[in-house]
């Protein structure tokens, strides 16, 4: 497990004094989200509530330690990116159900567990990077990915990334087994090149003319924009299209949260994780990081905004969570990450 030295001086001296971190004025929180993101938006709640937070940065592993550390473990909430970890956490038993009228009021049905185990915070549409130069079309279905007018002009990083198996997982859902394993076939006999890179890659090669469409989330577009001057022609590059499934909407993937099952400030992290859904934490995140609010009416950074409106579509989390297996053995099984001709 990587992390930052001083967390990682944290971490240990939080292991250490575990009992000694239930306190009335704090609260434990180990995330994997940047530091430079959620560092602002615990000091607003900690300036409006009292209750400081002590956090944990890791690149990866949290949820085993986590299960370790058991009973003992100073951890009181799970700060996470993508639907699989969310339910891995539920999975593995780290987490505890919260029933709250609040985070049900503010966060849609399809977006939290239904037995009350993680709850997603925003979301990110998974969506088409189109060249400025070379591509026309305004509109685009995921199923239109196969068709073979894209033939080498697609570019994609890995299958199994969690990003592209979470679409693939709620394509699966659409359409069953057999007709996403011909659809991802088919996209892997329309890829310019072996899938690589991330996806501030795909908008790079995209520029460059390795290809004219891509996949790729929407926060990344806002973060080259207002990167540097190699990025922001990245950007400058590419058009944003908002595809949809037919008969269905945008695709998105979350962000989220769990409260640690073993918890020793429960109560404060069931407020935090209030707060993180309530409209000032919403829009903190909404203009630091480009991704869309969970909650409803809560505006998006003007670059997101210009995409058009998304319409996400409804198909619940836990439902793609269920069939990320099943995706990820179809892109094994036709070798998608080996490229085009193989």
């Amino acid at each position: 497990m990587r992390m930052t030295i001083p967390a990682a001086a944290a971490l240990i001296a939080m292991t250490a004094a575990a009992p000694a971190l239930a306190a009335d004025g704090q609260v434990n929180v180990y995330t994997y989200r940047e530091p430079a993101l959620i560092e602002p938006i615990f000091a607003e709640f900690t300036e409006e509530s009292g209750i400081k937070v002590n956090v944990i940065f890791a690149k990866d592993g949290l949820e085993q330690k986590i299960l370790a550390e058991g009973q003992n473990s100073p951890a009181d909430m799970l700060l996470t990116t993508d639907i699989a970890r969310l339910r891995e956490a539920a999975d593995i038993g780290i987490a505890q159900p919260v029933a709250s009228d609040i985070l049900k009021q503010a966060i849609p049905e399809q977006l939290r567990d239904p037995g009350g185990n993680w709850f997603a915070l925003t979301m990110r549409a998974r969506v088409v990077y189109a060249s400025k130069e070379r591509v026309k079309d305004t509109a685009i279905t995921y199923e239109d990915l196969a068709d073979p007018k894209w033939k080498g002009k697609i570019c994609i990083r890995s299958g199994q990334h969690i990003y592209n198996n979470a679409l693939f997982a709620a394509y699966l859902g659409k359409h069953g087994e057999a007709e996403t394993e011909t659809w991802i076939i088919g996209i892997k006999n329309n890829l310019a090149q072996k899938p690589s890179g991330g996806d501030r890659d795909v908008a790079k090669d995209i520029a460059a003319g390795v290809c004219d469409i891509g996949l790729g989330n929407t926060y990344y577009v806002g973060l080259m924009s207002n990167g540097n001057d190699e990025q922001k022609g990245w950007a400058g590059a590419i058009n944003v299209i908002l595809p949809t499934f037919k008969d269905g909407g945008t695709h998105v993937n979350v962000s989220g949260a769990v409260i640690a099952k073993h918890a020793p400030n429960k109560d404060n992290a069931v407020k935090l994780l209030e707060w993180l859904a309530g409209d000032k934490a919403q829009q903190l995140y909404a203009t630091a990081n480009y991704e869309y609010p969970v909650r409803a009416g809560i505006e998006t950074a003007p670059v997101v905004a210009g995409f058009g409106e998304l319409k996400p579509d409804v198909m619940p989390m836990a439902e793609i969570a269920e069939n990320k297996k099943k995706a990820a053995e179809i892109v094994d099984r036709v070798a998608f990450d080996e490229g085009p001709g193989t």
